[in-house]
């Protein structure tokens, strides 16, 4: 257990912001840490290689998918409002868990791009981060973090893109991007 938590922001426009979530979920989990990981907008019918890591080696890491309308772009019209109910009573469950001191590490991925895009109330967000568990490392993620998410962390790192393959037109790689 860490004895002092503290809420870390990956942001911005480059590669990276998952993928360093989940290095910093197994590097907790081989100490020991109590992991849990919060896919936002990312349904659970995806096959993304990080959960199926976590999954098929079994690893000592609950992860979870919180997607909104199945099956639908979370932002197409008619689905923002759905997505958000959705989000906002996972987060309403997250703020009980957080404060009760359930996990060491929890990962919030891709919260900060549904707290930019209006998916997700920051109000909740704000008390997710203010009644958590002193031990409890919060961790989110997701490009166009808002101002007031950035000034509430102790860490912020902003990933930007220099120069991203799929400016020339490739696709996301299995194994690579996904």
């Amino acid at each position: 257990m860490l004895e002092d938590g503290l809420v870390q922001v990956y942001t911005g426009y480059g590669k990276g912001k998952t993928t360093a979530a989940f290095g910093l979920a197994l590097r907790a989990a081989g100490r020991g840490l109590r992991v849990k990981i919060v896919q936002f907008l990312k349904g659970p019918d995806l096959e993304l290689g990080e959960r199926m890591a976590v999954v098929n080696w079994h690893l000592p890491i609950q992860i979870e998918a919180v997607a909104g309308r199945a099956g639908r772009n979370a932002l197409a019209p008619g689905s923002t409002q759905q997505t958000r109910t959705t989000i906002d009573a996972y987060l309403r469950q997250l703020l009980q868990e957080a404060s009760g001191g359930l996990w060491d590490v929890l990962i919030l991925d891709e919260l900060a791009f549904c707290l930019a895009k209006g998916l997700a109330d920051m109000g909740l967000v704000r008390q997710i981060i203010s009644s958590k568990a002193r031990h409890t490392e919060l961790v989110i993620t997701g490009r166009d973090a808002p101002a007031e998410l950035l000034e509430m962390a102790d860490l912020v790192t902003s990933m930007d893109n220099i120069k991203h393959p799929y400016d020339k037109g490739l696709k996301a790689r299995q194994g690579i991007e996904y």
